[in-house]
């Protein structure tokens, strides 16, 4: 790696360092109301949160048990779906529309209702063609907004199950994703947006402006049609609440969404700030910051891990252009490594270590290609997904996937050392372990179920880039992304297909339903439990023993589940090139 790339890892690991145990502290304060009922912020934040519960009639003196707050989420989740919908549907007619974009097919507002509802973000169009400014503002920067406030709310939930005993509620969802919101998205995007303007991310409501370039006598071009939108502001908190959606198709390797080094820090920065937070609130929500650091040393590890193998897999490069001179070249003007697919700017330290970031936290915004990508280098984010999101996973989800590979860990020493496994105190017994189970194959089963379905249709693969290794790892890194609420792509294989519109959109909707609803069970389960005092029998889960029993059983069930599809995949590709 280049001393450029290590000087921005080790930059970025610092400043994390400094700003993520704040944040986090200041997210439990929200999330663990004191005793009065009043929280940080309540001066600026109070009367609006007020006005918002006044207006949907929402009592938030009121408590729900884990399945109210499981329908109250479904519900949420069903109208955002109705309204992202139907607006797609009637764009041609809504205001805020310059560019004059028709209505979207039912087929294509299908699969981007339930991308942006689930938290995916997938994107099978270009932005800038296909949806006007209301959709972009209205119906898909809201939706970043609110699912990931969502997803936050329901980790929190889960907090609650362990952290309470002889109790019977989770919270209120709706206060929940209120604060979120009010509290900690809102302000957090809006000193983002800002900064990220001052650095050339465009932010307007125009529509393309014409402007004559430089070469247009030898490209033979009169006019060239530079667009414009509510860039930054998108941007923000697609980032922060690991959305992913791009502005523009090229996403974050477009100069108007992500212009220079700067840009490109900010937005990583973001991309990890707040599933890292989230994991410090943990330790002060349950009163143990140790327990906290087991698990975001796990998180953390396995982030660094697969950033780091990605960074040298680029950095190194192809050895078939090796052979022709071409990396040779490239070190002559500084640049070296696989540039394929790749911006000047960044680079492939830069882009290896975005793509660690992106994959690791089901954020899913780019700032390459990443069907360029080495065999190796591209293995890396498409099994660091296939982990499950919790390297460390996205605003909610990712520390509700750790907690529970905690539960299966704490389980499976329990029954090592002979005794009823306890996690915080808490009895784990049958009925956890069957909606663990529940939790964990969800995923595999949509992204394996659709993947080897897509590879026997000759009407799919004949719309692959090759029919080799290669072409069955975009299938696997299309579904793979899907089904854990990525949104990433190789970006190669044609995604508008009526096949993967409606597959990816069920994969996308078992991968956030079908592991939510479980893991709401959960804490609905434990949170009835009195807690039991530790004995010398007693399975630790503060230790650094806990931590590689974590990374071990994530390790072991990603292992058996995936590697053979992989090794079918990127890294037969690896080894025959």
């Amino acid at each position: 790696m280049s001393p450029a790339g290590w000087f921005q890892f080790a930059a970025l690991l610092a400043v994390l360092a400094i700003t993520v145990p704040p944040l986090g502290k200041y997210m439990a304060a929200v999330y663990g109301a004191r005793a009065d009922g009043s929280a940080p912020g309540d001066r600026v934040f109070g009367p609006i949160d007020r006005a918002i519960y006044k207006i949907c009639r929402i009592d938030h003196k009121r408590e729900q048990r884990w399945n109210i707050y499981a329908a109250a989420f479904l519900a949420f989740s069903f109208v955002s779906f109705l309204a992202v919908y139907a607006i797609q549907r009637f764009q041609g007619s809504l205001p805020f529309n310059p560019t004059n974009v028709a209505d979207v097919s039912p087929q294509g507002a299908f699969n981007v209702s339930v991308s942006f509802v689930t938290n995916t973000n997938w994107q099978w169009y270009s932005g800038e063609l296909t949806m006007s400014h209301f959709t972009q503002m209205v119906g898909l920067t809201v939706q970043n907004f609110v699912s990931a406030a969502a997803g936050m709310a329901v980790a929190v939930a889960l907090i609650r199950g362990i952290a309470r005993r002889n109790a019977r509620t989770l919270g209120n969802f709706w206060v929940d994703l209120v604060r979120t919101t009010t509290r900690i998205l809102l302000p957090l995007s809006f000193v983002m947006a800002l900064g990220l303007i001052t650095q050339g991310v465009i932010q307007n409501l125009h529509g393309p402006t014409s402007a004559k370039p430089v070469d247009a006598v030898a490209t033979q071009q009169v006019t060239q049609e530079i667009p414009g939108g509510p860039v930054a502001s998108q941007v923000a908190i697609k980032q922060l609440g690991s959305n992913g959606g791009g502005f523009f198709n090229a996403n974050s390797a477009h100069p108007f969404e992500n212009p220079n080094g700067i840009s490109n820090f900010i937005e990583i920065w973001a991309i990890l700030a707040i599933p890292l937070a989230l994991a410090v609130s943990y330790g002060y929500l349950v009163g143990s910051r140790r327990q906290a650091r087991v698990l975001l040393a796990v998180m953390v590890g396995f982030w660094v891990l697969f950033s780091m193998f990605s960074i040298f897999a680029e950095q190194v490069g192809n050895s078939q252009l090796d052979a022709r001179g071409v990396t040779q070249a490239q070190s002559t003007q500084q640049v070296g490594g696989n540039m394929e697919g790749k911006e000047i700017r960044f680079g492939p330290s830069a882009c290896g270590l975005w793509a660690g970031a992106t994959t690791g936290t089901s954020n899913g915004s780019v700032n390459c290609m990443h069907d360029s990508f080495t065999p190796a280098g591209g293995a890396m984010p498409m099994a660091q997904m296939m982990l499950g999101e919790i390297s460390p996973g996205g605003v909610g989800v990712g520390l509700i996937g750790i907690l529970h590979y905690a539960l299966l860990a704490v389980f499976i020493a329990g029954l090592m050392v002979g005794r009823t496994p306890e996690y915080l105190g808490k009895k784990i017994q049958a009925a956890e372990m069957k909606l663990v189970v529940l939790y964990i194959i969800a995923m595999p089963l949509a992204l394996l179920g659709f993947a080897a379905a897509s590879v026997s249709l000759g009407s799919v693969t004949s719309g692959l880039q090759s029919q080799d290794a290669h072409g069955l790892s975009e299938v696997l890194y299309n579904y793979a992304s899907a089904a854990n609420n990525n949104g990433s792509a190789f970006a190669y294989v044609g995604t508008g297909t009526d096949w993967y519109t409606t597959t990816q959109g069920i994969a996308m909707l078992i991968g956030r339903f079908f592991l939510i609803i479980p893991a709401l069970a959960v804490g609905g389960s434990l949170v009835r439990k009195q807690k039991v005092p530790a004995t010398s029998g007693t399975f630790p889960t503060d230790t650094p023993l806990f931590a590689a029993l974590v990374a071990g059983v994530v390790v072991i069930i990603a292992g058996l589940t995936f590697f053979p599809a992989l090794a079918l995949g990127p890294i037969v590709e690896h080894l025959t090139r």
